[in-house]
């Protein structure tokens, strides 16, 4: 498999409790994508709990700025990693990391579509998807590569559930991290498909009523904030994930409540419980449907003793066993 990144993946490093199996921690389980060798062009058909996974890193947080947002989630793949590293295993899983993309000199489009290319690359293989964010602009650079990958392509029904406080449907001149899901829909529809998107977690106060029109517009389900508890956020994805064949999961932190995940570009006045955001991930797992999944807006810049990094990593856990 060729795959073309900009910085190639660092060794892992974490607390060591002993050489037995049972001692595990993810970073003595990792290793570089170098390492997976032959056998990976598996496809997808392997079930999402025992499919090998691949981490990629998309270092950006030029969307963020171009949006008027607080930058340093450029940072936020290696505070990702760290979180993770010292974090036991509890799963046969095969994890690798792929290394990192970088925007460089402003230049997101194009570093989107490098991402999109290592994705699909990715996928192709066999392998369970993650990119670790970088600004929501990261949400497109996934777009990009389900959009090229064998699976999509094939004609499977693709849903895209965004946990976010927003719905990220602005529509501006240029790419910025409140743009992605109206790019999809508008690729979607020159490719002669609907895009099937729900948000869970919108804030009603922190998207204008024309971002409330135009997601009425493209048929978007979404779930209030303040409406989420586990019945109803269970009630609502359970809806969504009966209309799709595959699922990409993309986790704004921002839809956390500010005292769980301080560390991002816009820290949320109210946000979603981390319990009902933990159990839509399970149920995404349960579904047998995740294709492929990223977290956004980790800003290490902005978090408190690491708080918000450490959540992000306890739902990627949960994502992958």
């Amino acid at each position: 498999m060729s795959l073309s990144v900009d910085a190639l993946p660092l060794p892992w490093t974490g607390r060591d409790d002993g050489p037995d199996p049972a001692d595990a921690r993810w970073w003595q389980v990792m290793a570089p994508l170098t390492a997976a060798g032959p056998g990976f062009g598996l496809q997808n058909t392997i079930p999402t709990e025992t499919r090998p996974a691949a981490l990629l890193g998309f270092c950006s947080d030029e969307g963020v700025r171009r949006n008027h947002g607080r930058p340093g989630a450029v940072a936020g793949p290696a505070a990702l990693r760290t979180a993770l590293a010292s974090l036991a295993v509890h799963s046969p899983r095969i994890l690798r990391d792929a290394g990192d993309v970088v925007v460089s000199e402003g230049k997101l489009e194009e570093a989107q579509h490098r991402a999109g290319q290592a994705v699909t690359a990715l996928l192709d293989a066999g392998f369970l998807t993650v990119l670790l964010g970088g600004g929501h602009e990261t949400a497109y650079a996934s777009y990009l590569g389900l959009a090229g990958s064998t699976t999509v392509r094939s004609g499977r029904r693709l849903g895209v559930l965004n946990l976010d406080a927003h719905f990220d449907l602005r529509r501006e001149p240029t790419a910025t991290s409140g743009t992605p899901f109206l790019q999809m829909a508008t690729a979607e529809q020159s490719a002669g498909r609907e895009l099937h998107y729900a948000v869970l977690g919108i804030s009603k106060p922190n998207n204008t009523a024309s971002l409330f029109a135009t997601a009425g517009r493209l048929g978007v389900r979404y779930l209030q904030d303040d409406e989420c508890s586990v019945p109803s956020a269970s009630d609502f994805i359970a809806g969504f994930l009966d209309g799709i064949d595959c699922l990409y999961l993309t986790i704004d932190l921002d839809v956390l409540p500010a005292a769980v995940a301080p560390g991002v570009s816009a820290p949320a006045g109210y946000g979603v419980p981390l319990e009902v955001i933990a159990a839509v991930c399970r149920q995404v797992v349960a579904s047998g449907k995740l294709l492929h999944c990223d977290v956004a807006e980790l800003n290490p810049e902005h978090d408190v003793d690491g708080r918000t990094a450490r959540v992000a990593a306890r739902l990627l856990s949960i994502l992958l066993g």
